[in-house]
């Protein structure tokens, strides 16, 4: 089986440092080519797989100064995979929706995979257009927005196996990893450390739609004696940082899709304290890998607790849930449906 991979051109496949849908992407290939299967991976050119790389733009848009216009790359790469499509057996698009005017005008074996999240108004008329496209989403919770469309099958994200050390100890600050944005809430973490009294570490990235949030908000919070912003971080830096941490906290205040940072840290052992919201409930077993809470207080009082969970739990819920083998597994199931033309006329 030929197998087109279609991600972002925003970050490389893997990431250099932040970057969620990149990084599933690059751990759902490789993990196809170490169990054999032909892949080709359109990406940017600074990506790096075992996969064949079909290079569309010279280095990831985000960190490229010189790109100004980041649409025209990715439609750019539509004309390349579309020209090349009867090439291969399945396409997996990444891309949220950019491809689906083309894609339904072919005739291609081809799954969307959304990564977004779904609840925003306008995507209402637009999905609806295409509704009976096949998708796939990364946790129930992100269906609600658009409960109608086609939904092939649910995959949770996976990492592979042996990418993150179990660390048994548990650690002596509280971790706060990913982007500093008002959706993430870091002033919450904040807050939380401060009143329960142990040191936050933040490291997080900032994007230029929140450099005011991070300047007028959260900034002037890292004055904290509590906090230390750490920056962003890349993968080598992640084990380390999770590992040693007591636990992720993780104050969302809004529908997360998936959540990587999560299983991430389940992955070290280390135990979550999340928000009640979006995808937290499918990822977090309450009282067993974390606790799922829903204000300041819960917060801290869940932390007294997490001096009590089991480390080995954490790494167990990741191996049975979250690696990227069974992630693959999944999708190679969903992929041999499709291309036999045995899509499903209803959502499941």
């Amino acid at each position: 089986m030929r197998i087109a991979q279609v991600a972002p051109l925003y970050e490389s496949v893997p990431p250099k440092l932040y970057g969620g849908t990149e990084r599933v992407v690059s751990y759902l290939t490789e993990e196809l080519v170490n169990m054999g299967y032909e892949v080709i991976l359109f990406a940017s050119g600074d990506s790096q797989t075992k996969a064949r790389l079909v290079p569309i733009c010279p280095r990831a848009l985000r960190l490229d100064k010189n790109c100004r216009d980041s649409l025209i790359w990715h439609l750019y790469m539509l004309e390349e995979v579309f020209k090349n499509a009867k090439l291969f057996d399945i396409i997996h698009f990444h891309i949220e929706y950019l491809h689906l005017p083309l894609a339904a005008r072919y005739n291609i074996s081809f799954i969307t995979t959304l990564h977004g999240r779904l609840d925003l108004p306008e995507y209402v008329p637009f999905f609806k257009k295409f509704r009976d496209l096949p998708f796939i989403s990364i946790s129930y919770s992100q269906r609600k927005g658009l409960p109608w469309l086609n939904w092939q099958a649910n995959v949770y994200h996976g990492l592979p196996k042996d990418l993150y050390k179990f660390y048994p100890e548990k650690g002596k600050y509280l971790a706060f990893l990913g982007r500093i944005s008002p959706e993430k809430r870091p002033d919450r973490a904040i807050e939380i450390a401060e009143k329960f009294g142990m040191e936050l570490k933040i490291a997080a990235k900032v994007d230029k739609a929140d450099e005011v949030y991070f300047k007028e908000v959260i900034k002037p919070m890292l004055k904290n004696p509590w906090v230390e912003f750490i920056g962003e971080i890349g993968e080598k830096e992640k084990n380390e940082f999770l590992g040693n941490a007591y636990a992720l906290v993780f104050p969302i205040d809004w529908p997360e899709p998936f959540g990587l940072v999560m299983i991430e840290s389940l992955a070290c052992g280390t135990p979550v304290v999340a928000w009640n919201c979006g995808s937290v409930p499918e990822i977090i077993k309450d009282g067993k890998t974390g606790f799922i809470v829903d204000s300041i207080d819960s917060a801290i009082y869940a932390l007294d607790k997490v001096a009590y969970l089991n480390r080995y739990d954490c790494r167990r819920e990741f191996e049975e849930r979250f690696t990227a083998r069974r992630m693959a597994e999944e999708y190679l199931h969903i992929y041999q449906k499709i291309a036999k033309k045995e899509i499903l006329l209803k959502a499941v």
